[in-house]
């Protein structure tokens, strides 16, 4: 299976989809803030292997304290994985903070910035 097939891609999104309910709905732990979303998942072909892009409103204590929820709770949301989704394997998930979000809303403030004082 090549690394940008239609599997793979579905394969993608259909982990990212599972994946965002289990952490909006089923992590009952309070180092996981509300407004943590999935940004991207990339399974390997081989499907041992995930890694999950995640993003948090908030600060960057925020984003350790979820980082390190999520680390914790891996073992059930492989479990949740396994029973939500069909597939031969079930990846092993790591977790990646993504700050593009916060990064994009910092340049979007600073060009506000720039474009007040002309």
């Amino acid at each position: 299976m090549k690394k940008n097939s239609i599997k793979n891609t579905r394969i993608n999104e259909e982990v990212k989809r599972v994946l965002s309910d289990i952490i909006r709905g089923q992590i009952k732990d309070p180092r996981i803030t509300p407004l943590t979303s999935v940004v991207a998942v990339e399974v390997a072909p081989d499907l041992k292997t995930a890694k999950a892009w995640i993003s948090t409103l908030g600060g960057k204590e925020a984003s350790e304290d979820t980082l390190a929820g999520l680390k914790s709770a891996e073992g059930y949301i492989r479990n949740r994985l396994a029973k939500d989704l069909n597939l031969r394997n079930t990846p092993k998930i790591t977790f990646v903070m993504d700050d593009s979000i916060a990064y994009g809303v910092n340049m979007s403030r600073k060009i506000d910035e720039v474009t007040r004082d002309l």
